[in-house]
């Protein structure tokens, strides 16, 4: 056995699971373990402005890749401003790990400087928070932190590691260790038959393409079973981009907040819906009583406890999902491929009928149609990063994603500041790929100094602020108060409405070496997203376009889904198009 450092030690199980990037600040507390990190020379760390930024940075990369994100800090404060980015990736289903320093263990119940029981903090985010005792738990705790972060439904993991114990020695041999196992739970074949029946007994059946879909690499055999199937596909916010939305089948996206007109009127119409790797989360369902209706539910899940969480389905099945669908389609592959129905054709129908405007020429520029341009002048490899706003529900209600893995949002934590240290992750993940932050002024506020840290090294990526100089969401939300309360936000400078100039987000820009324009006509929009994207690639840093928007611009939301029309008999299908 070789005698090496527990930090050592820890780097070496590092390696062995993959781990090339990680991001963090060194401090005292954390010190031997960078040194290990340094003496590799085969882990680069990227040194954030803030924690929350290095774990939402861990984060944006975890996404992108499907990897295990690595956030280390040192002690005390470094961990619990790690905490938002932490049950940002747990609520998300996100693997990440976070390493923390501490104060030597004997000092630990005496108030040391910077002596904080983070684990105590952490537990209530993370799937498994620890703090290591001995040196010779190192490598061990290492595997299982990378296992359990990955394991069932993936999330976080905190290691707490004393100073005394990153010193300490061990003997250890990597070639003899090795990632432990992870669980993939395959379905019940009966429930599988079961749920195949209910499939083709329903008239107007809905597939649901969840985030759990795109966790498991699953989203092709997904979209093989809609095919031989011929069933429409809606998708959750978290799934956005898991089927392409230009596809026959596609049936939009169901919601109280980021939805479409045509997929809440299609959700409503449906009669069986089967749900893979969704939550069923509130901002998706909006009022149960009428989200179930009359429809039956099948709830595929990796992890048991979701099913039956929000609301019991007619079926449940805990299954990995792309073992769930391989099952599944190899079943449907016993009888013929069903072709058009009077129910794919009403998705057809509704789907160019049903939709919102978009065109508009107004100035103030009205939201949608910023949304307008970045659809027609990004193509299909761009990936998209946006976190939570109005903006956020604009993006779900107007953007188009075509891919898996291109439509990056924090979905249930919704930490604002998220997509610029987001945008750095995702982007070193594919450096060769056109990121585009979306991004709303008051988020963009929140860790604007993580633009310091693309610009430092070379990190370019587009941002496209939506800026309404309001806290939108919640200005529009105290509409059912009647009240308009400390949510107002200066434009910034130079303003032309008489408000009180506020926060200039180009010079931020230029302040921090990256760069940035100001529009104010929508005709000017595209030419500016034309600009940035050549400075961005030419000058390798952060590019703002800053769109002024309209202030009082709301977004079509509710209490619950809600159907436009009746839905209609379906029409008789020419039988020449129906298979005998």
């Amino acid at each position: 056995m070789t005698r090496m450092s527990a930090t050592d030690a820890a780097v070496q199980v590092m390696l062995d699971e993959g781990v090339e990037i990680v991001f963090g600040i060194p401090g005292a507390a954390i010190l031997p373990l960078y040194q290990s990190i340094m003496k590799s020379g085969k882990i680069r760390n990227y040194i954030v402005r803030h924690e929350e930024g290095g774990t939402h940075a861990a984060d944006g990369y975890a996404r992108a890749t499907g990897k295990v994100g690595v956030m280390i800090g040192t002690s005390g404060p470094a961990g619990t401003n790690m905490i938002t980015g932490l049950y940002t990736a747990t609520a998300d289903s996100i693997p990440m790990i976070c390493i923390t320093g501490q104060a030597q263990s004997h000092l630990l119940h005496k108030e040391a400087f910077q002596a904080v029981d983070i684990v105590g903090c952490a537990t209530p985010v993370t799937k498994w928070s620890v703090l290591v005792k001995e040196p010779a738990q190192v490598p061990w705790v290492f595997r299982e932190a990378f296992r359990i972060a990955q394991d069932g439904r993936p999330g976080a993991v905190l290691i707490d590691l004393p100073l005394d114990v990153q010193r300490g020695e061990l003997d250890f041999d990597p070639t003899l260790s090795s990632r432990l196992p992870l669980t993939r739970p395959a379905p019940s074949a009966a429930a599988i038959e079961r749920a195949l029946e209910m499939l083709l007994e329903a008239e107007r059946p809905l597939l649901m393409l969840g985030g759990g879909v795109i966790s498991a690499n699953a989203t092709e055999e997904f979209r093989q079973l809609a095919e031989h199937l011929n069933i429409p596909v809606t998708v959750t916010l978290m799934g956005k981009g898991g089927f392409p939305e230009d596809h026959p089948l596609f049936a939009g996206m169901a919601g109280i907040q980021t939805q479409t007109r045509y997929g809440n009127q299609l959700f409503l119409e449906s009669d069986v819906v089967l749900a893979i790797g969704a939550r069923f989360a509130d901002r998706h369902t909006g009022d149960l009583t009428i989200y179930r209706g009359q429809r039956r539910f099948i709830h595929i899940d990796i992890e048991p406890t979701q099913i039956g969480r929000v609301f019991a389905p007619d079926l449940g099945i805990v299954s990995d999902a792309k073992l769930a669908l391989k099952a599944l389609l190899e079943l449907a592959h016993t009888i013929p491929a069903r072709q058009e129905s009077p129910w794919t054709q009403r998705v057809a129908h509704l789907r160019t009928t049903l939709t919102r405007r978009m065109d508009f020429d107004e100035t103030p520029i009205k939201p949608p149609r910023v949304f307008k341009e970045i659809n027609e002048f990004f193509d299909r490899d761009t990936i998209f990063v946006t976190a939570i706003g109005l903006y956020q529900i604009w993006s779900g209600q107007f953007q188009h994603v075509y891919k898996p893995r291109h439509y990056m949002v924090c979905g249930q934590a919704g930490p604002l500041g998220w997509e610029i240290p987001a945008c750095i992750g995702v982007k070193l993940a594919h450096p060769d790929t056109l990121v585009v932050g979306i991004v709303g002024d008051y988020s963009f506020q929140f860790l604007m100094e993580e633009v310091a840290v693309a610009v430092q090294y070379r990190i370019p990526f587009i941002l496209v602020m939506i800026n309404n100089a309001y806290m939108g969401l919640i200005r529009q939300s105290e509409i059912a108060y009647t009240m308009n309360y400390c949510v107002d936000l200066a434009y910034s400078a130079p303003n032309t409405d008489g408000n009180t100039p506020g926060i200039d987000h180009v010079k931020v820009m230029e302040a921090m070496g990256a760069l940035g324009r100001r529009v104010e006509a929508p005709q000017d929009i595209r030419p500016a997203l034309e600009w940035a994207v050549r400075e961005a690639e030419a000058q390798r840093v952060p590019v703002l376009v800053e769109v002024i928007v309209e202030r009082e611009a709301n977004a079509a939301m509710g209490a619950a889904l809600n159907a436009i029309t009746e839905f209609e008999p379906l029409p008789a299908l020419d039988t020449a198009t129906v298979p005998s």
